[in-house]
């Protein structure tokens, strides 16, 4: 794309259309402006899982900091559950900011709520309360009931 001739032609400087999971500065990208990639509306999406591992719930913005990529999986536990529907959440929550009107996305973050919630619920049965105002939901005070994290013994 020829900046120029498109700047003479309608006196708007277009940037380049870049592919969804392009993930990098597009060569054509002005050098003299910054350039931050977002979100296509019905981009592809990673699953939350992924997601906390790569830091981004949209492959698009995977953009690996001096190419090191981070591709370790995370231990299957309530509390990491916890953490990859949160982060997840939190990522749609960010893309609904500036895309109010994708439905789609809405429906999605709606299912993740669910799933949040479900997973509040499984960490709190094997862990006790997650937060104060969960601590008396059963009608007593358990904040306070054992064990705390330095407490717990490693298995051998």
């Amino acid at each position: 794309m020829n900046h120029q001739t498109d700047q003479a032609e309608n006196g708007v400087m277009t940037l380049p259309q870049c592919a969804n999971a392009d993930g990098q500065l597009p060569s054509c990208a002005p050098l003299a402006n910054p350039y931050v990639p977002f979100q296509q509306t019905g981009a592809d999406l990673y699953t939350a899982s992924c997601a906390l591992i790569r830091g981004t719930l949209f492959p698009g913005l995977d953009l690996p900091y001096g190419g090191q990529e981070n591709t370790q999986e995370k231990l299957a536990t309530a509390s990491v559950e916890l953490q990859q529907m949160g982060f997840a959440l939190q990522e749609l929550a960010l893309y609904l900011d500036t895309h109010a009107e994708d439905t789609e996305a809405a429906q999605l973050f709606n299912q993740y709520v669910e799933l949040y919630q479900q997973a509040i619920e499984q960490y709190q049965q094997g862990n006790g309360p997650l937060t104060l105002m969960d601590a008396a939901a059963n009608g007593t005070y358990d904040w306070l009931a054992g064990p705390w994290p330095w407490e717990y013994r490693k298995e051998r």
